[in-house]
């Protein structure tokens, strides 16, 4: 059960972070100094919540295990909403062919060098070992989500997902 009193804190943070979430309270932090529009706040509480999950179901270890935190961060850019065409194209990165998998990438590697005091090469390579698992991995959603019709969608397949097996 998410409480938000207790599970959600904003907070002013420091550099060009929106949010994080610390897995020894069990809390996402946004950062309220650095989030300006509505959607901006749904892909980071989206972001911060598949961490959540991630901490829950697979007890990742974050402050050791950098593939456990590049896995996660790989997850959170496919399915959070940091990599659609129109955020892309907001960031004047455009491309057409794998173009989704190079900002999950980039984007996974830019989290971990934010959180962590890693070189740049360890990033990469902690990502580039786990990339294609982590990118496969669509739980809870089954699918990337890439609108609220089909996160709406993603959301009634997860309720109905024991409907037909539970009476076998």
């Amino acid at each position: 059960t998410v409480f938000n009193d207790r599970h959600f804190s904003c907070e002013n943070c420091d550099g060009c972070v929106s949010g994080g979430f610390d897995s020894a309270t069990s809390q996402i932090v946004l950062c309220q100094n650095n989030i300006r529009q509505q959607s901006h706040m749904n892909r980071v509480v989206t972001h911060e919540l598949i961490h959540a999950f991630d901490h829950c179901r697979a007890h990742v270890d974050w402050f050791k295990n950098v593939k456990h935190l590049a896995c996660s961060e790989i997850r959170a850019a496919n399915l959070s909403g940091d990599c659609t065409l129109m955020n892309e194209i907001a960031r004047f990165k455009f491309g057409l062919k794998g173009h989704h998998q190079t900002c999950v990438r980039d984007r996974a590697i830019r989290s971990i060098l934010a959180v962590r005091k890693v070189s740049k090469e360890a990033a990469e390579k902690a990502v580039d070992e786990v990339f294609d698992a982590c990118f496969n991995d669509l739980e809870p959603f089954g699918r990337i989500p890439h609108s609220k019709e089909d996160a709406k969608r993603a959301y009634r397949d997860f309720q109905n997902r024991d409907r037909y097996t539970a009476n076998l």
